[in-house]
């Protein structure tokens, strides 16, 4: 039945929308829906369905609403609407009630999907009100030196037992290991972690028995807050049982609550065979050494402990990592190790889908893969599965700078270093976050604070060399880290890379021929090998080797396209030059073009000076405007710097005079990584090669680079590295 005009204009909107239960369904749907969603998050989690399916979904119900609201009032009209006011009431509390109950049990602690702010702030972390403590290394009881991996196994896996807490921050092991047999006081141990709470103690293997002991000590008042002692028979599943045992009894003295998801993640028992969980523990213990034979070693044992237990995640997720770290340390070929890699991480997931270093470590290969935004969501999965786990927050840290959120991944770093305050590994991730906003005195604090912890690990030095040379144009002080890198790990290709590629720059091609020599004996190497191959054989004038080289690390990184392009442009193959930008950055070719990550916004002018070849102009000078927009939030100097990527932009738009104003700038700044390919080859600055101010400029570099050399002549031999000077 129609409403007359005169009843209409008697009538209010409300009153009408009311009678025709308009606002009823709409209250309705909307309580459907959102008892749908919760519903759909918890399932999605629960079976690990893609985000993009609850993000189809809620679009769907919205897109609905109008169509609901229509049909509402259509059928109101033509009073076919039998459902009652109390009757709609119950279905919408009915449906309020279900999405509630979903909504809180999915929060109650089994949620993969909250995100790392569900934590104290990174930038806040120093304010960190949490109960702190610190788990020292146990005392081997039994005396004989074979059990003493098996004391450190105990202690470590107690250690990560207590980090699943995030009412607790636990420092890592890394960091306490440093005060191994000490004699410093426990307020003292406690004041160098940042810790009130001290947690010692001791096991004894004899036999088919295991003792151990463990005592919790306010480090202020040297007060014992609790004690006990666990004496079972020795078995795989005795032991994490006491370790279940023994962090909710802390939890509970310190009245910290566990979530229902943490408890049930403590109470896992990981594996029932114990000659895997030793291997495994000696896996871990090699991996923490990060160099390139330790890797492998860590590979072996990893794989040993699943031949013993096939379904122990744990070690599923250890091997996954060892594999995947060392195309980066010994030259394994990169997409072999990631495909590897990737199996290995899905059987840990399937067989323990909230185990947190598995999504880790399924954030690690992301990055690999350059799926940033891929390997944020892992990484912050295994954050909110574990907020005390300081490698996510280590590999997050890389991430977010790829990802142009450098100061959000500075603050991640300083979280990191947090956790696990004396580890050389999250104070090297420390100084590279300093050193990517341009705070390379700060970045060589953190550095030298990781050399002084652990002085056998080369990564530091190299990491300093790195700032000398990207940082401050100082290829002479850069050389003597290099070296001392090199010694300490001498089976990873990229660090005689990195002195070839300096003694290269410098101007001195003998010895950078000698490095050559010395990576291509390491077989075929890394992105960064061959990129620096490539580099040297195309100074040599020896085109087909820099072609063979150029194509070798452009299929390990697609990152590193550059020099197999310029081989096409002097070819004149534009359309393959194009093609090899199609495959490896298609978003760079889409018609609404994305926000840029950082390897991308590089590619962008690559790609730019291609489509000026093929008649795309228009194209190109959007990719060089989206380009340039990056580069102006993120510093000139670094290895994550921009450099001279404002002198290739205006050079391609045909501004000579402010791309030689930029260069010259880039100059005085101290830029020189580079400058050789620059100078003779980079085909971006054709139009301003010949260029009296362009010539100039260089010959400035050069008189610097051959007072560099004269300084590195000079330089008395075997004199230690000044770990206190600064680069300014």
């Amino acid at each position: 039945m129609t409403d007359t005009p005169t009843e209409r204009a008697a009538e209010g909107t409300w009153t009408r929308l009311r009678r025709r239960k308009v606002v009823q369904w709409g209250l309705v749907y909307v309580a459907a829906a959102w008892g749908f969603l919760q519903g759909l998050e918890y399932v999605s989690g629960l079976l690990q369905w893609p985000d993009q399916l609850q993000k189809l979904a809620g679009l769907a119900l919205l897109v609905g609403l109008p169509i609901a609201l229509v049909l509402a009032w259509y059928h109101g009209d033509r009073g076919e609407q039998r459902v009652r006011g109390p009757e709609m009431a119950i279905i919408t509390l009915l449906f309020l009630a279900g999405g509630g109950l979903f909504w809180w049990y999915d929060r109650s602690g089994d949620d993969l999907t909250q995100t790392v702010e569900t934590e104290p702030a990174p930038a806040a972390a120093s304010a960190d009100a949490r109960p702190s403590i610190a788990v020292l290394p146990f005392e081997n009881r039994s005396r004989l030196e074979d059990d003493a991996f098996f004391v450190d196994g105990v202690h470590d896996d107690i250690l990560t037992q207590l980090s699943k807490v995030s009412a607790l921050r636990i420092i890592s092991r890394t960091s306490v290991e440093q005060f191994r047999d000490t004699k410093l006081s426990m307020k003292a141990i406690a004041d160098q972690l940042g810790v009130t709470k001290i947690l010692e103690g001791g096991v004894q293997r004899a036999g088919d028995r295991v003792r151990i002991n463990v005592q919790l000590i306010d480090a202020g008042t040297d007060a014992h807050l609790w004690a006990e002692s666990y004496d079972r028979e020795l078995t795989a599943a005795n032991i994490f049982a006491i370790q279940s045992e023994l962090a909710s009894a802390i939890a509970g003295a310190l009245k910290a609550s566990l979530t229902a998801g943490e408890q049930a993640r403590i109470d896992a028992i990981p594996t029932q065979n114990l000659e895997a969980w030793q291997a495994y523990q000696l896996g871990k213990q090699r991996m923490a050494r990060r160099t390139s034979a330790t890797l492998t070693e860590a590979e072996s044992y990893f794989r040993k402990a699943i031949a013993f237990d096939a379904e122990f995640a744990l070690a599923w997720a250890g091997l996954a990592d060892a594999v995947r770290m060392q195309p980066s340390y010994s030259g394994r070929p990169q997409d072999s190790a990631l495909d590897e890699a990737e199996k290995a991480v899905a059987r840990a997931l399937e067989l323990d889908p909230n185990l947190a270093e598995a999504w880790a470590s399924s954030g690690g290969i992301a990055y690999l893969r350059l799926q940033y935004e891929r390997a944020e969501q892992m990484l912050r999965r295994a954050i909110a599965l574990n907020p005390n786990y300081a490698p996510a927050h280590q590999w997050l840290t890389g991430t977010l700078t790829e990802l142009g959120r450098r100061e959000e991944a500075l603050a991640l770093a300083e979280r990191a270093a947090l956790l696990d305050p004396l580890s050389a590994i999250i104070h090297n991730n420390l100084g590279a976050a300093r050193a990517d906003v341009g705070r390379f005195d700060d970045a060589l604090v953190a550095f030298r604070q990781a050399i002084e912890i652990d002085p056998t690990r080369p990564a530091p030095y190299g990491s300093i060399g790195d700032v000398h040379a990207s940082g401050f144009g100082r290829f002479d002080t850069a050389v003597a880290w290099y070296e001392k890198a090199a010694s300490l790990d001498p089976g990873n290709p990229e660090l005689p890379a990195s002195l070839a590629y300096t003694y290269w720059l410098l101007g001195d091609d003998a010895e950078a021929g000698r490095g050559l020599t010395k990576v291509l004996e390491k077989g075929e190497g890394t992105t960064g090998t061959n990129a620096v191959a490539a580099l040297l054989y195309l100074d040599r004038g020896d085109r087909a080797s820099a072609r063979k080289y150029a194509q070798r690390a452009a299929k390990l990184d697609r990152w590193n396209m550059a020099l197999i392009r310029d081989d096409d442009l002097r070819k004149g193959d534009y359309s393959t030059a194009r093609a090899r930008y199609a495959k490896a950055f298609p978003e760079l070719l889409a018609k609404e073009l994305p926000k840029l990550t950082h390897s991308a916004a590089w590619a962008a002018i690559e790609l730019a000076l291609v489509l000026q070849h093929t008649g795309e102009g228009e194209h190109a000078r959007a990719l060089l405007d989206h380009s340039e927009a990056y580069f102006r939030t993120i510093p000139r100097m670094g290895w994550g710097g921009y450099r001279t990527s404002d002198v290739a932009i205006h050079a391609l738009r045909g501004d000579t005079a402010k791309a030689l104003a930029k260069l010259r700038e880039a100059e005085q700044a101290g830029w020189r990584i580079d400058w050789r390919y620059h100078r003779d080859f980079d085909p971006h600055l054709a139009s301003i090669r010949n260029e009296p101010e362009f010539k100039a400029v260089f010959a400035d570099i050069e008189r610097d680079m051959a007072r560099q050399r004269a300084a590195l002549a000079a330089r008395p031999k075997d004199v230690p590295l000044d770990l206190g000077a600064t680069g300014t």
